[in-house]
């Protein structure tokens, strides 16, 4: 039933306080007030989308509620995590704003339920038997695109169509849903530039741009909601959790801090690491702490009401945020990228090189290349990386190292806060060529090239590779051998213009299958 196959999981939830998350045996304990009345409830399955505003899932079950009130659920599924690499900064990060969002829920009177499947296979009885309890008359989630997470609701809505439940779904991920986006002749866009024009007519067609309101309080429903578990067992981050501090409430602030002068300067100073130059709201979009819809509207009042043309600023950050759309829209429409496979079939023949050694300097921070390795110990560090950075990286280890895209695509999913599949491997394939709209073959990024342009006095180098702080700003690109000696950096382990030959004749001839 699901395409990749899942890892053994013997993850367990913990709670320092000893709190209980509700598995399907628990199920009969929780909540229900003694001597309640049974009467019809609406449940909301919160999954990618935790917030409350511009939710259109929560939005229909709360317009208007049934007399007993509304209820949400979310399934704690360690297997799925596991089987989607899922960082455990990434898990603890969800696991704050399932706490926020509890308690912005109970203000309506609308308790979440938490319960745990171990896999997805689990998840249609987990939530058919809550509902039952429960006397749920209407189930109501937002989609989610991935080739398993659909096929898990495929299950999800069978299952309560055979119990004669109402499932009704939304599009709360995305601007506009996939499918809505077409060529004349209704076929998917597979190149960025016609899909955001079209995009753009699409949504110019529209009167206006609709973000959801929170829904009003609720009748109460004699339901008490669960305790959040602090961890969850196989997924315990080391990343200070300070970084990325959690909710809905912390998304709007950081948008409202960066719709003033920020976006106006995003133009200019979005590919410098060194600057806090970007939004860095891709955490909360991930884990649907804000929608996309929200962060469009911002740019959209910041640029006096324009759309695609305007302020400079406002016109880059809407069209990163249509990237993103084009991306979801692809893995929807092609679902064989959530499988493994390239995006162009001929390049699944590429053989790349088998070079552990590499691989490991290169997740390590340690290629001898410092722009590099100052990215990648900002990952290892801070559990996020600079959109920038994530384009050097991975040019570098497809193109210099030569190595399968797919190895690093998995490490960084492994190790994000703010891991998006579809974003993660659209730029994944777009570094290594092999996808939709990819860069090609034959444009391969030269990383103290990159470092000079974006990185030009060292200051992002010396933050993460503490070893060269005391190296000029000429030097520190790419230091002399002798100097690298004395502070004990390492030579870089591969040659740029070797690399490069390399790249040009596998891509030109690749091997046979």
């Amino acid at each position: 039933m699901f395409d990749v196959p899942f890892r053994e999981c013997s993850c367990k939830l913990t709670n320092p306080h000893d709190r209980r998350v509700h598995t399907l045996s628990a199920c009969e304990r929780i909540g229900q007030t003694p001597g309640s009345t049974i009467v019809a409830r609406h449940f909301v399955w919160f999954r990618s989308d935790l917030r409350i505003a511009d939710n259109p899932a929560l939005h229909a079950a709360t317009s208007p509620a049934p007399d007993a009130g509304v209820v949400g659920v979310y399934v704690i599924s360690p297997g799925e995590w596991a089987a989607h690499d899922v960082a455990p900064v990434r898990v603890e990060f969800i696991l704050r704003t399932l706490r926020v969002l509890s308690d912005d829920l109970a203000k309506r009177n609308i308790p979440l339920l938490v319960a745990a499947a171990p896999t997805p296979r689990d998840v249609p009885r987990v939530l058919s038997h809550l509902a039952a309890l429960h006397h749920v008359s209407g189930v109501f989630f937002n989609r989610e695109y991935e080739v398993n997470e659909a096929a898990r609701d495929r299950l999800v809505a069978a299952e309560f169509a055979r119990r004669g439940v109402e499932c009704r779904m939304f599009d709360g991920q995305v601007v506009l849903a996939p499918g809505s986006v077409r060529t004349q002749d209704g076929r998917p866009y597979t190149v960025f530039t016609p899909f955001k024009k079209r995009w753009l007519s699409v949504l110019n067609e529209r009167a206006a741009l609709r973000v959801l309101p929170v829904p009003k309080p609720q009748t109460p429903s004699g339901i008490n909601p669960s305790d959040i578990p602090a961890r969850v067992e196989g997924f315990v981050s080391t990343i200070d959790p300070s970084l990325w501090p959690a909710g809905e409430h912390e998304a709007a602030e950081r948008l409202r801090r960066f719709a003033g002068a920020a976006l106006d300067r995003y133009k200019s100073d979005r590919d410098h690491p060194a600057i806090d130059g970007t939004s860095t709201l891709s955490p909360y979009l991930a884990c649907g702490a804000i929608s996309p819809g929200q962060c469009l509207k911002a740019a959209i009042e910041a640029n006096d009401g324009k759309l695609d043309s305007g302020g400079p600023g406002p016109v880059q950050w809407i069209s990163e945020l249509v990237w993103r759309e084009f991306y979801t829209h692809i893995v929807e429409a092609f679902p064989r990228v959530c499988k493994h496979r390239a995006f162009k079939p001929e390049t699944d023949r590429i053989r790349w090189r088998d070079c552990p050694r590499d691989f490991e300097a290169w997740c390590r921070g340690a290629t001898g290349v410092p722009i590099v390795d100052a990215a990648m110990r900002q990952l290892n560090t801070t559990g996020w990386m600079h959109n920038r950075l994530r384009m050097i990286v991975a040019m570098y280890l497809t193109k210099d190292l030569f190595i399968d895209w797919r190895m690093g695509e998995r490490h960084f999913m492994r190790n994000l806060v703010d891991g998006y599949l579809a974003s993660n491997n659209g730029g994944w394939q777009w570094s290594a060529s092999t996808g939709t709209d990819a860069a090609p073959y034959f444009r391969i990024f030269n990383p103290v090239s990159q470092s000079r342009t974006y990185d030009a006095r060292g200051e992002f180098i010396r933050r993460f590779v503490p070893e060269l702080a005391g190296v000029d700003a000429e030097a520190i690109h790419d230091p002399p051998p002798l100097v690298r000696a004395r502070l004990g950096y390492p030579e870089a382990i591969v040659d740029h213009s070797a690399s490069r030959d390399r790249v040009l004749k596998a891509f030109k001839a690749p091997s046979p299958a």
